[in-house]
């Protein structure tokens, strides 16, 4: 995997754009505190939506195998971070909203688990730092 991240320029405060190695670019930026301009996520935001991204993938992914009738997915994510440098995520929580046709709890918490303890990198890696917790809603289609 491979990232390349820019910054923007003198001109652009604390702007950075980020290239994928898939092809795709994103802008980051500071707040406006810390000289930025507000042009786009910071990057610890960025960190935290791509750890939701990838355990509502794998829950998304798990149902389907699982031969349940998903019709969305949405993880919603608070967290906190240490007060002193470096300011590491300390707890996660992740609230799951499950919606599709006659889901099977039982299916929605497994999936929702085999994700948090065994497939999502990303927060495999942030559980290195942060008490991470879950729980989840099933919402009927």
């Amino acid at each position: 995997m491979e990232c390349t991240v820019r910054w923007s320029g003198v001109d652009a405060g604390m702007s950075f754009v980020a290239e994928t190695g898939s092809g795709h670019a994103f802008v980051m930026d500071g707040a406006p505190e810390g000289g930025g301009r507000n042009l786009g996520p910071r990057p610890m935001e960025t960190v935290l939506a791509g750890t939701g991204a990838c355990t509502a993938y794998d829950v998304v992914l798990i149902l389907k195998k699982s031969r349940q009738d998903v019709r969305g997915c949405e993880v919603q994510l608070q967290a906190e971070r240490a007060e002193t440098d470096p300011k590491v995520f300390t707890r996660i929580h992740m609230h799951f909203v499950v919606r599709g046709r006659d889901l099977k709890p039982e299916a929605v918490a497994r999936a929702v688990k085999l994700s948090h303890e065994k497939y999502c990198s990303a927060s495999a890696m942030l559980a290195k730092t942060a008490e991470i917790t879950v729980d989840y809603t099933i919402v009927g289609d």
